[in-house]
């Protein structure tokens, strides 16, 4: 078992654990951490509490104090000088001519290190403008191409539900999303209707998914033939949020409504596990 507190360093980050030693941190509070990149400033948004050894990634770095009013006011003079070096290393990138989509820029709390994060197409030559920003900041110049995803998760936006992004309010990492997800929930697969700022497949089709695919498992297939109450019919419609099945009666050509229960009973379906 393993002490640890969870600390995230942005609003919609990943979550990382890190070694409090004696220090007992509650939730919400500022602390400076000792990670792979340098000292670091971020929120305990879980408190100290034990985990097993496969529940973290060894060697564990160290919580190497509570933040204090220093530290904070050090943050927001960073986000300052942030700002101050996006302009620049926009006017860099308009004289070298690159084609790459400047989205944010960092500095690490000791200020170690500047980190400009982009898009872009394809790759990127861009040593001479790490020279050029090099001779300007005089520090550790990083460039780190990032993906549409993680741009929109930066950005932030409003999405075509009208609410704010679910990526940069409280998803911490990105799950796979498939057009199967988009057909299993019977949804238009035109891509303007599904997907999001980032252009990509909207990461709420995730959420409903399992719900889906058990009742899909319960629920007959479409076109299947059913011996009902009513006579032999085939399935014509599912409603797999409330587990109705819509049945064309082969007689009458009547169209019968059936809850996955009452198919049970008459035996028309045998379990709930049909596949």
């Amino acid at each position: 078992m393993h002490r640890v507190i969870g600390v995230r360093f942005k609003k919609a980050g990943k979550i990382y654990y890190f070694s409090p030693g004696k220090m007992d941190i509650p939730t919400d509070e500022y602390v400076i951490v000792e990670t792979a990149r340098g000292v670091e400033f971020g929120k305990a948004v879980i408190g100290t509490k034990e985990v097993d050894d496969n529940d973290v990634v060894l060697p564990l770095k160290n919580v190497l104090r509570v933040a204090t009013d220093k530290d904070k006011t050090i943050v927001k003079e960073n986000k300052v000088e942030s700002a101050k070096a996006f302009e620049i290393c926009h006017e860099k990138i308009q004289k070298h001519k690159l084609e790459m989509k400047l989205v944010d820029v960092e500095y690490t709390f000791d200020r170690s290190k500047v980190l400009f994060y982009f898009t872009a197409d394809g790759r990127i030559d861009f040593r001479e403008l790490v020279k050029d920003l090099a001779s300007v900041f005089r520090t550790r110049i990083e460039l780190r191409q990032i993906g549409v995803r993680d741009e929109a998760k930066m950005l932030g936006g409003i999405g075509p539900c009208g609410r704010m992004l679910c990526c940069s309010t409280f998803l911490g990492d990105f799950e796979p999303v498939s057009i199967k997800m988009a057909k299993d929930q019977n949804l238009s697969l035109n891509p303007t209707k599904i997907s999001g700022l980032c252009g990509r497949l909207m990461c709420c089709l995730k959420y409903e998914n399992d719900m889906y695919e058990s009742a899909k498992k319960e629920l007959p297939d479409m076109y299947k033939k059913l011996d009902t109450s009513y006579g032999r019919g085939k399935v014509v419609g599912l409603n797999m949020l409330e587990r109705l099945v819509r049945v064309e009666i082969q007689e009458s050509k009547q169209v019968v409504e059936f809850t996955l229960d009452e198919l049970i009973e008459e035996g028309a379906v045998k379990t709930k596990q049909v596949k």
